[in-house]
Order: C-alpha cells, then structure tokens, then sequence
C-alpha cells in the first residue's frame, strides 16, 4: 500500500504540468512543435521521463518448444509474416518495456503495447522507406501511451499509430497482422516459432508494474465517458476473431 501510494503520489504531482508547448520544448527541443493534430490539454505526464521505460532494442528470441517459463494461459503478441517462422512477444515482458524494435523477415518493425489500455498493435517501422526506431514518451493520451520516432522527436498515438505532434503529423504507421493470443495457442500454431527471450533488465515479469491497476474501478488517469452496456470500464473484451484486426483485445 505504501509502494502504490508512493507511486500515485509521484504520478499526480507530474501530471499537474500539461504537455504544452512551452513546457515541451525543454524537454523535447527537437520537436516540431508548430504542426500538431491534438489538443495539447489531452495529453498528461504518465509519470517516468522520456526514456523513463526502457525499450527492447535487437531482441532475442529462442524456440517456442524449447521455453518453459511461461504458463499456458498467458497472453502473447504475436506475429506471423508468412515469409518467415512465427514470433511472440510475451506480455509479461511487453508490460515493462512497451516497445520492441525488431527486423522480421528484413522487415523493420516496432512491436507496440500500452499497459493502461491493454492495447496492443505491431507497425511497419518505415516511413518514405527509411526505418525509424521508437521510443516511450513518457506522456498518455486517452490513457493511451504516446510514443516517438527517434529520427524527429514526433509523437505517435499508440492505439492508432497516428502522428499527433511533430513532423509527422498526420501520417499513419502502416499496421502488421499481429494479434494477442495465449502461450498454449501459439505452441499450437506454430510449433516452429519463435519467443522472446526474457530481457537483461532487473524487473519484476510477470507483475503488473501499475500495482493495484486491474482491481480499481475507475482507469488510472482516464477522465473520458464510460462504455457503454453497463461494461466497468477496466474491463478486458475479447473480439470475435471476424472482428479482429491488428491488436486483438483491448481494454472498453
């Protein structure tokens, strides 16, 4: 309880400083602040810095059948190009790190997940045919994480890989056929895919880093309208798979 309050405590003195311009700038002094899509007043402080969650640069993978840490029932990202073997990207890591810069296939792309909106979707990482790599803003839209392309400093709605602020204002990431799906699932899939392999970063996998997150009854930080048909809005809804595109399950 006294981590948790820490943490709200931390995170509610940050988000008192909107994401202006003015403000911005000496955080973000190679952003284009003169071309954006949104009303600056929507996006808060999430509360770590930029950089604050590190991302996964070059992961590594190993064979599904050859890893054992992972419960059946736990949910993956998944990605399969046809072109080459299968890969998972466990959630558990996903959770602490958001953003996984890989080459599948010769094919750059940023495997993308915002762990406040349980929202999950894989991008093409070229733009005009040049790789970008991303990092974490540190900032949330909609309780949605923003993200930027290190090239120019923009920033990217997660959800949507849309560019809100920036050079890249406007333009849209072109999204990979990735879905979420069980461990048991891939295995059963793609007996020969591949997983990532845990990171070499000292964290807790397998918790959730937001403590006290998927039991509140309200969203951490989330001041819109609620969904509708009486769902609580933390609730998690799974598409039918004629429903699914991209991303896979995310939160109402």
């Amino acid at each position: 309880m006294t981590r948790l309050l820490a943490a709200l405590a931390l995170v509610l003195t940050a988000t008192a400083a909107l994401a202006q311009p003015e403000a911005g700038r000496r955080e973000w002094p190679n952003t284009d602040f003169s071309r954006s899509a949104v009303d600056f007043a929507e996006i808060v402080s999430g509360g770590p810095p930029k950089d604050g969650i590190p991302v996964i640069e070059a992961p590594r993978f190993r064979l599904a059948r050859d890893e054992t840490r992972l419960d059946p029932r736990e949910s993956m990202m998944s990605y399969a190009p046809g072109s080459a073997p299968a890969r998972a990207y466990p959630i558990r890591y996903l959770m602490w790190h958001e953003i996984v810069n890989d080459v599948v296939a010769a094919v750059p792309n940023a495997v993308t997940y915002s762990p406040l909106c349980n929202s999950g979707m894989a991008f093409d990482a070229r733009i005009d045919g040049v790789r970008h790599t991303f990092g974490v803003e540190g900032k949330l839209r909609f309780s949605d994480m923003v993200m930027y392309d290190r090239p120019t400093e923009s920033w990217w709605q997660q959800a949507i890989g849309e560019g809100i602020v920036g050079r890249y204002t406007g333009r849209t990431l072109t999204a990979l056929p990735a879905r979420m799906e069980s461990w048991q699932a891939f295995r059963e899939a793609h007996p020969d895919g591949f997983v990532m392999d845990e990171p070499d970063w000292r964290r807790a996998y397998g918790r959730n880093p937001s403590i006290g997150y998927d039991s509140s009854r309200r969203p951490f930080l989330y001041s819109g309208e609620d969904p509708l048909h009486g769902i609580p809005p933390p609730a998690r809804v799974a598409l039918p798979c004629s429903a699914r595109s991209g991303g896979s399950r995310r939160r109402a």
